[in-house]
């Protein structure tokens, strides 16, 4: 499909934001400067983030409860599909985003050469981003590539820009602060076309959440999204090691049998529950393999 004429093109930055009256004003300024539309969805806010985003010149949706980012992002996805934009870029609410990335982001969904893009912390530009972000950054991504089958450098990154393909084809089902994750599992499912830029962050302002909860609420996710949609990776592969080490514990109980005369009860029970519990894990793995081949990508969550 050829890209739509410029002047005709229709973008909108969605800032999903709780609690941010510090910093929302500020960015919405920066944004509506820059020339953007700009939609705060405020959930549930404690504080006057909505007050402070709307006298700043955005357009605000609230939730009348603190929902999660997940419900955020859904809400900014809903009002992009009813207004037929052609892109829709996220930013977090925090300033760790520098909105002059936007254009660089949103430019290959524009250029119709990709379906979601995401600024990626770690594909290039050098940013002052503390040690063990990085870590625990690179594990949840490593983590979800391998889950999803589809590979980016920052899984967890909150600046994306989506085509109206994304907005229109992609259903987002999970919770909290795992939106990211889940993107990109309904990207692959979807077929997608996924592109990264390089961005910048800034990292100046304190931790609002706990962040080893947050990777533990991530990672739950993932381990979700990695048994609905590659059910052999996450049943049977465990189940073939574990049935590996079955059959090769079984072989040395057997061999201390005929040397010694004497059954070692213990490791011949191991021996069964590994070999039955790898089987059972191994069919499962495939009999759900099967059935999500046989289900239309159209009706699938």
């Amino acid at each position: 499909m050829a890209p739509v004429a410029a002047a005709a093109r229709q973008v909108l930055v969605a800032i999903p934001a709780f609690d941010e009256d510090r910093y929302i004003g500020s960015l919405v300024l920066k944004l509506r400067a820059a020339g953007h539309r700009v939609l705060v969805i405020d959930d549930g806010s404690a504080d006057n983030t909505a007050e402070v985003a709307e006298l700043a010149g955005a357009e605000v949706i609230r939730h009348s409860a603190n929902y999660g980012k997940s419900e955020a992002v859904r809400t900014a996805f809903a009002h992009g599909r009813k207004l037929g934009l052609d892109a829709l870029v996220l930013i977090d609410g925090d300033s760790q985003h520098d909105p002059s990335d936007i254009a660089a982001v949103v430019a290959p969904v524009l250029a119709a050469e990709a379906d979601m893009v995401v600024g990626s912390r770690f594909a290039g530009v050098s940013s002052r981003i503390p040690r063990w972000r990085i870590a625990g950054q690179h594990a949840l991504t490593i983590a979800t590539n391998l889950g999803s089958g589809l590979p980016v450098s920052d899984s967890q990154s909150g600046f994306r820009a989506f085509s109206r393909r994304a907005l229109e084809t992609m259903r987002l089902d999970g919770s909290g602060f795992s939106v990211e994750s889940e993107m990109q599992f309904a990207a692959k499912e979807m077929g997608l076309a996924v592109a990264e830029v390089p961005i910048s962050v800034h990292y100046d302002i304190p931790v609002k959440r706990n962040p080893v909860r947050q990777a533990l609420r991530v990672i739950d996710l993932v381990l979700h999204l990695i048994a609905q949609h590659r059910p052999l990776l996450f049943f049977s592969v465990p189940g073939l090691f574990s049935l590996t080490a079955g059959l090769g514990l079984g072989v040395y109980v057997v061999r201390v049998y005929e040397a010694t005369l004497t059954l070692a009860v213990g490791l011949a029970m191991l021996t069964l529950l590994l070999c039955i519990g790898g089987m059972l894990s191994l069919f499962v793995g495939i009999m759900l393999h099967t059935i999500l081949a046989l289900v239309p990508r159209s009706t699938r969550s």
